[in-house]
């Protein structure tokens, strides 16, 4: 009996030593819950060229949109846990929990976490046209024009969402949102100048801000960021303590081997210390996490944290997105 158990185990460790030896032996699906073109999905294929690299295989990213970023998380949630799906999400992760009352999956037990990646300032920002050269006349503006004003989103509980409902409540007005699969097409329409106003990550708004293709009121973070060092933060400027930062973790379905999310991790890592990727995300006003961040654990404790600041917020404003 005690030679069979000794096999046993021996075969166990056997296995998962091949695995870790053998893998990846083929491409590896990254799922992003945006559209193609949006700021997460920038992050995304800047991290998947570097990874794959690292990782000896192809990263192809693959956008799975709608529901504020729940149906591509699901979809991950129910993947095989083989290690050939991994996911790449922003605050909405910590968000659904409260915004979703039927919510088909749960953050904290359907996923092995990776590790974080970066942070990502929010900017303001109006159409070409919008009759508001700076921020004190918008709201000016908008305390005038409210009924007719319209602000888009990427859906309820996505963080232009939140943004744009944080801005409203700063100001004490309410504005007709109109959402969208995704800040791409939310900023194509802003661009079209079908909607008035959009509150989005640097990733996408940087070179529309340096084009002039847009209006752009300010930065989210307390502290100007260096990608745009010129330019106010909406704290600075009488919006006092308004603050949205994006923040970005990468995942892959429960019970995926560790030797896999092991091998990803350190492709993630590797990424993060990539020149080509560093300069890419300092270029869209992206920082990078401390190294403390980019684990399993820094990631699973900043969830958690983030579920318990938002969670009483998004309850007591009483809106849900089923």
């Amino acid at each position: 009996m005690m030679f069979a158990r000794l096999a046993a185990l021996a075969a166990i460790a056997f296995c998962a030593g091949a695995f870790a030896q053998g893998y990846p032996q083929r491409a590896i699906t990254l799922v992003i819950p945006f559209a193609a073109g949006g700021p997460t999905d920038v992050v995304a294929r800047t991290l998947a060229v570097s990874m794959a690299r690292t990782l000896g295989q192809s990263v192809i990213v693959e956008n799975r949109v709608g529901a504020g970023g729940t149906i591509g998380a699901n979809h991950a949630a129910k993947s095989t846990p083989d290690g050939y799906t991994i996911f790449l999400h922003h605050n909405g992760m910590a968000t659904a929990t409260a915004l979703y009352r039927k919510l088909p999956f749960n953050p904290l037990t359907d996923f092995e976490y990776i590790g974080q990646v970066a942070d990502v300032p929010m900017t303001l920002l109006a159409r070409r046209d919008f009759p508001a050269n700076n921020l004190q006349e918008l709201i000016k503006y908008t305390k005038a024009n409210a009924d007719k004003i319209n602000l888009a989103n990427a859906g309820l509980g996505a963080v232009s969402h939140l943004c744009g409902t944080l801005f409203q409540s700063a100001i004490g007005e309410r504005f007709t949102t109109v959402p969208f699969s995704g800040t791409g097409p939310a900023m194509t329409a802003l661009l079209g100048g079908q909607v008035d106003i959009l509150c989005d990550q640097t990733t996408q708004t940087i070179p529309h801000i340096k084009g002039d293709k847009v209006r752009f009121y300010g930065v989210t973070t307390k502290q100007r960021i260096a990608a745009l060092p010129d330019a106010p933060t909406l704290h600075e400027q009488g919006l006092a303590n308004f603050e949205v930062v994006v923040w970005h973790g990468m995942y892959a379905p429960k019970g995926t081997p560790k030797e896999a999310l092991d091998k990803v991790n350190g492709a993630l890592r590797a990424a993060l210390k990539d020149p080509a990727v560093a300069s890419r995300l300092k270029d869209l006003g992206a920082e990078i996490v401390p190294e403390s961040k980019q684990t399993p654990e820094g990631l699973r404790t900043w969830l958690v944290s983030e579920i318990d600041k938002w969670g009483p917020v998004l309850r007591a404003a009483g809106t849900f997105a089923d």
